[in-house]
Order: C-alpha cells, then sequence, then structure tokens
C-alpha cells in the first residue's frame, strides 16, 4: 500500500469511529471486506489452516487473527499485536436531562484522563450505543452517530473572569454540560433518543431503556504542514495503532499465527471483561490451543506488540522529557521502556522489535520517562501479566496526548505499519 491511499483510509476509519463500538463495526467490516469470517462466542468454532478470523466482545473490543498455513503450524509461535479502542471523552449520564434559563443541557461523565479544556468552543456531536425494548416486547440494541454538531461547551468570557489566562481550573460537574438548544422545558432524553432513532431506521420502539454515548468533535481528521507532514484528529490515542494493526494483519500473507487484539477500557485501567485485564485473550488461547502443555510451549516461542501511542518532544515544553530520550514526530516509532514495569518492553523484546526495523530500514526511536515524573502504562504489562507472553511497548510519537484533537507524523503511522507487516511474516524472531 502507498503512504498516500495508507492515510486517506486512515483518516476516512478514523471519521467514522466516533465511540469504541463505531470503531469495531470499522475493523469488522474491513476484515469482512478482506474474508476473515466472524466467530461467535457461543458457537463452536471449525478452523482451517490459513484462514482469518474475527470474534467480538461487548460490541467495543475485537480480536481477529489468521490460522497458520499447515506447512508452519503453531512451531513457530504466534506474531501478536495489541492495541486498544477507547478515547478519553464526556459519556452522558444516565439521568442526563438539565434545565436553566430557558437552555436545555445534558450532565456528562468524564471518561479517563481527558484534558478538558480543549472541549471548550467545539461543534460537538453524539454517538454511541442504545439498548431499547421493541413494540414486540424484544430488547435490541443499536449504534447511533448524530454525525453533525448539536451541542457546544461556551468558554466564559475573559472580562467574567480576568484571571482565566492565568489560573482557570475545570470543574467537571458544573463547567462541562453542553448545550443542546433553547427550549421552554425540560427536554426527556429518553423520548428524544427514541424518535431519532424511529426517524431513521425501521424499528418500532417502546421505550429507550439504556444506552453508552459519548460528545465528540465533527472536525475531520486532516493532514497538516507545510508539506502535509502530519495528521490530526480527535482520537489518535489509539485508534491509529488499531487501524494500523488491522491493516498490517489484512495484508498479512498466510503463514505463522497472526493476531490482532483491540481491547476497550485501557483508558479506564482495563479491568472488564472487554478490557485486557478481562478474560478475552487467555479465552481465545484455550480455545484455539486447548492442550495446555502445547499452548505454554507456543506462548514460549510467541511475542506480543502491544501498540499505544507515545509522547513526542513538544517543542514549547522541551523541559518535560528526559533529554536522551524526547521522540521527534516523523523519525520513526519509539520502543517503550520503563524499569518499574510501567511498560513491558525488555531487552530481549526490544531487541527483536529494533532488529525487524533495521532489516526494512526503517528507523526507531527511545522513550523513557524523566524520572522525576510519574510514567503512564498501557495494555503490555497487564497482558504479559494475564499470560506469560513476551512483549514489547511500542507506539507512534504524538502531541496533545488525551485532548479533543491529537497530532502525530504520517511518516511515523506507515513506519509502524511496515514494521508491523514484517513482524507478521517473519517465521522466526
Amino acid at each position: 500500500m502507498q503512504p498516500s491511499v495508507f492515510i486517506h483510509d486512515l483518516k476516512l476509519f478514523l471519521d467514522a469511529s466516533p465511540t469504541p463500538f463505531h470503531a469495531v463495526q470499522q475493523l469488522k467490516h474491513r476484515f469482512e471486506t478482506a474474508g476473515f469470517v466472524e466467530l461467535s462466542e457461543s458457537a463452536s468454532w471449525v478452523l482451517t489452516p490459513g484462514q482469518g478470523y474475527f470474534t467480538l466482545k461487548n460490541g467495543s473490543s475485537i480480536l481477529a487473527w489468521r490460522q497458520p498455513t499447515e506447512s508452519v503450524g503453531f512451531a513457530a509461535g504466534m506474531r501478536m499485536t495489541g492495541a486498544h479502542t477507547d478515547s478519553p471523552c464526556l459519556r452522558v449520564k444516565p439521568q442526563p436531562e438539565m434545565h436553566r434559563h430557558g437552555y436545555s443541557q445534558l450532565g456528562v461523565e468524564v471518561y479517563g484522563g481527558a484534558l478538558l479544556n480543549p472541549w471548550f468552543d467545539r461543534d460537538l456531536s453524539l454517538a454511541g450505543r442504545v439498548t431499547f425494548r421493541t413494540s414486540t416486547g424484544a430488547l435490541n440494541s443499536q449504534l447511533i452517530d448524530f454525525k453533525k454538531p448539536i451541542a457546544v461547551i461556551p468558554s466564559l468570557a475573559i472580562h467574567l473572569d480576568r484571571e482565566a489566562n492565568a489560573s482557570r481550573s475545570i470543574n467537571a460537574q458544573t463547567y462541562l454540560p453542553p448545550i443542546l438548544g433553547q427550549t421552554q422545558e425540560k427536554t426527556d432524553f429518553r423520548e428524544f433518543l427514541k424518535t431519532y432513532i424511529e426517524s431513521n431506521a425501521s424499528v418500532s420502539i417502546d421505550k429507550v431503556l439504556d444506552y453508552e454515548l459519548s460528545f465528540y468533535d465533527v472536525n475531520p481528521a486532516n493532514t497538516v504542514g507545510l508539506s502535509d507532514e502530519f495528521i490530526t484528529s480527535a482520537r489518535l490515542d489509539n485508534l491509529l495503532s488499531c487501524f494500523i494493526g488491522m491493516q498490517a494483519l489484512i495484508e498479512a500473507a498466510p503463514g505463522p499465527c497472526q493476531l490482532l487484539i483491540c481491547n476497550d477500557h485501557e483508558e479506564v485501567g482495563s479491568a472488564s471483561a472487554c478490557g485486557a485485564q478481562g478474560p478475552m485473550l487467555s479465552q481465545w488461547l484455550e480455545r484455539v490451543l486447548p492442550k495446555t502443555d502445547e499452548r505454554w510451549s507456543i506462548l514460549a516461542r510467541s511475542l506480543f506488540v502491544s501498540a499505544d501511542n507515545a509522547h513526542g518532544i513538544h517543542p514549547n515544553f522541551a523541559d518535560r522529557h528526559d533529554e536522551n530520550h524526547g521522540p521527534k514526530l516523523n523519525a520513526g516509532p519509539v520502543v517503550k521502556i520503563n524499569s518499574n514495569q510501567r511498560y513491558a518492553t525488555n531487552s530481549e523484546t526490544s531487541a527483536i522489535f529494533r532488529n525487524l526495523a533495521e532489516s526494512i530500514q526503517v528507523p526507531v526511536q527511545c522513550f523513557v520517562v524523566r524520572s522525576d515524573m510519574a510514567c503512564g502504562s498501557t495494555i503490555g504489562p497487564i497482558t504479559a501479566t494475564e499470560t506469560g507472553i513476551a512483549t514489547v511497548d511500542v507506539g507512534v510519537p504524538q502531541f496533545a496526548m488525551h485532548s479533543i484533537r491529537e497530532m502525530a507524523g504520517v511518516k511515523d503511522a506507515f513506519y509502524l505499519y511496515q514494521i508491523l507487516q514484517s513482524f507478521n511474516a517473519t517465521k522466526a524472531l
């Protein structure tokens, strides 16, 4: 795939994935188009060598893989890549209706470690999953996406807060409820959803029972810079890695077992049925490799690449980095290292990744957090702890992590895609 086509498809994927549910639907569609077969968790599985498969959990996590060919089998171990589908955002509360001074608003809860200031003065839409009872009494769920701007969180004018540029902090309870419009009385939000769904789908709803809905910025993904060297978008952390992993798996020739898992709930700790700390990957391993001794032997010859974006060195805040470990945008993907095991990389897994990159002449950088600052984490240490698989934490360097709009290098995204392609194809690690 050419870099220009890769970036064009990436932007389409990002724009179509405002929530983890939509991201998984996009991944599912692309895998199906590539000939992968969906398998239900509740069904028995009959697997064919060389065939691609995928299975979903909660509609917000996906595990896709290609069975090894008969000639290679599992003897070569597995090539495994992991990412996460969720991003920090504002989620609508269960009883969100607010009516103040003639304005209709919705109460929101902050999901994950979001940068809150950038959410002000943005054109916001709403998307997610709604569960309802139909007029026949059946329970059903449907994804919705308003797509157009329906809300905004206006800033308070500086005339009313002269210290805003020096010391304004955000009260998540009182400052963040978006304004949806002007009404004479409080709007019944569930009735609003019922009317919207019925007018946009051929379904008759008795009652909306619940929902998981998130606000998002409608501004589409773009390439920016004098030479279009950057990509800006919401949810680059970590839909960028999901897309890269998907594309590398789809284009991989059959050979060793190749796997991609994209988990939900990483931004809130991964402790859920569909999170990396849940049983999704372990259950798959037990199902595909039911013999315990054989499974452990194969895992000992496998590698898990935990792909999650890294902090690029910001030219305006260079002092926030270790001076020897400040990754630059468009200078290559990053190997992430932390002696306190916030990342799962060790010298051997780092060497494997670096060797793969060198073999295809792709540059690689290194990130270590400043010794006087706390370090974030990824699904890497969790997956390594749960399964015992040797793991390397890597990622594309970016700016504005956890903002409503993030920025990364165009070259870095394509570099990581090239490395994962090589990783999936290699018969010996």
